[in-house]
């Protein structure tokens, strides 16, 4: 049997028609090696009882899934690529394999990352990297692990190819990853059809957008609907960008097909966590500008929002689109103050006062140079004999720090008792910095060693237990209006 009676196949995307994406074939890999299996999210959308040679029928070779699309859809998009228009790209080294309702209802993409060459490959090869793979796992896991609404590694499986890349030493090992998130109709499949002046397509996007993610949109009609849709992603990528800036996470590249309508983080490249506060840190060599930097997100992503309210001029009034474009800096203040209060284990406050403390907690860390993860484990809950304990024990008997520090010891704990997990008697945080990912990756590369992964997988396992974080993933998706 190829599913579990769980399994509830819904094919939606395939229903808007072939302007919308184009059916290709999946590379023939030479070998299927699991490297990843994702049982605590497959039990969600039934698939967690299938057997090891129906996981890899379906994931490394992917024959589809019963009664699911018939074949891989590479879909069409344009973007915006650090802020130039590019309408020569599409899904160039995957494609949306199937479509699934999880156990609460809700829409399921599996989406794939190095599954071979479409039309929109251009000079690649449409292949992935082991060593990407691996870091889309990590990736995945530790923001998942720090409530942020992110995508999850589903399956790697190696597949037994050389690749030749310029940024790691080749040749390297190869991989096809599948990815499971809510949506993968990103801002630039919008923008591909306003290209084109399709305001047919256009319109059918938005209805397609409405029924199967915002269903309280269907009680709207035309320009009403598409102004609608246009404050639900604007508020949905409003705090995806605050829930990177209260994690230490660098994206990288924040390109308009790089952010999708249910603000739900995905596609890790040149992704980094922060070692200390620094507005001006980069995770891509090559944003010589620094225009996707730690301190730039959240500009990066209204302006991305922008762009699409630029795709639905021809349905609905600039005027209105302006209007629901406001709605990204209160979105985004509110889920700022909200995550980095949940990730502190604090209680929130007045809004103003909370957003003061924050401008001064994030003044001090930039200036004193201090861990990142070290303080946030030390000052989780507020418990200064803990943080007397730290490595960074002189930073906080500084003078300097005495502001900050009584805005943390003002504020009241919530659920204290977390702070009797194994995790927090440990010195030392779970951390997921460059030094990390290398040390982790090395042993695979050099041995086929795969103990410190499973050990940094194991480490950030704890660490979502300890947090206990609420998970967005684990939410519905936005009512109008709504911070998520």
């Amino acid at each position: 049997m190829a599913a579990g009676t769980t399994y509830r196949p819904d094919p939606a995307f395939a229903g808007l028609g072939p302007e919308f994406a184009d059916p290709v074939a999946p590379a023939a890999f030479p070998e299927a090696r699991l490297r990843w299996r994702n049982d605590r999210h497959a039990a969600q959308i039934g698939l967690g009882g299938l057997t090891p040679g129906a996981f890899e029928a379906h994931f490394a070779r992917f024959e589809p899934l019963p009664d699911n699309q018939p074949g891989p859809l590479a879909i069409r998009y344009h973007g915006h690529q650090f802020r130039t228009y590019n309408p020569d790209i599409g899904d160039g080294r995957g494609f949306l394999f199937a479509q699934v309702r999880d156990d609460r209802d809700r829409l399921l993409d599996l989406a794939t990352k190095g599954s071979g060459q479409t039309p929109y490959s251009r000079f690649g090869d449409g292949r992935l990297t082991l060593k990407g793979a691996v870091r889309e796992i990590l990736a995945a896991e530790m923001l998942e692990a720090q409530g942020v609404y992110t995508s999850k590694a589903f399956a790697v499986f190696e597949t037994g190819e050389k690749l030749q890349r310029n940024d790691e030493p080749s040749p390297t090992r190869s991989a096809v990853l599948t990815r499971l998130g809510h949506s993968h109709i990103r801002i630039g499949v919008f923008q591909r059809h306003a290209y084109h002046e399709r305001a047919d397509l256009l319109a059918r996007l938005v209805d397609h957008c409405a029924t199967c993610y915002y269903p309280d949109l269907l009680a709207l009609d035309g320009e009403e609907r598409a102004a609608g849709l246009l404050t639900h992603v604007t508020v949905a990528n409003a705090a995806l960008a605050a829930s990177w800036m209260a994690a230490g996470f660098v994206h990288g590249v924040l390109n308009t097909d790089n952010m999708n309508i249910t603000g739900e983080s995905f596609d890790y490249g040149p992704w980094r966590f922060l070692p200390v506060s620094d507005p001006n840190f980069t995770a891509a060599y090559f944003d010589e500008r620094g225009l996707y930097a730690f301190g730039r997100q959240p500009q990066a992503a209204g302006w991305n929002c922008a762009q699409l309210a630029g795709a639905l001029v021809s349905l609905c009034p600039q005027e209105k689109l302006e209007t629901s474009l406001q709605a990204f800096a209160p979105a985004y203040r509110t889920a700022l103050r909200d995550r980095t209060f949940a990730r502190l284990g604090l209680a929130t406050g007045k809004m103003e006062t909370d957003l003061d403390f924050l401008t001064e907690l994030f003044r001090w860390m930039t200036d004193s140079q201090v861990s990142w993860p070290q303080f946030f484990h030390d000052w989780f809950c507020a418990n200064p004999a803990r943080a007397a304990e730290s490595p960074e024990r002189v930073r906080y008997e500084s003078s300097d720090f005495a502001a900050t520090r009584a805005g943390l010891l003002d504020r009241t704990p919530v659920q204290p008792e977390r702070l009797a997990h194994p995790y927090f008697q440990a010195p030392l945080p779970a951390t997921l910095l460059i030094e990390d990912v290398e040390a982790v990756w090395a042993p695979i590369a050099d041995a086929d060693d795969w103990t410190a992964f499973e050990t940094k997988i194991a480490s950030i396992d704890g660490f979502r237990d300890a947090l206990q974080l609420p998970q967005v993933w684990e939410r519905n998706l936005p009512t109008p209006g709504a911070v998520v």
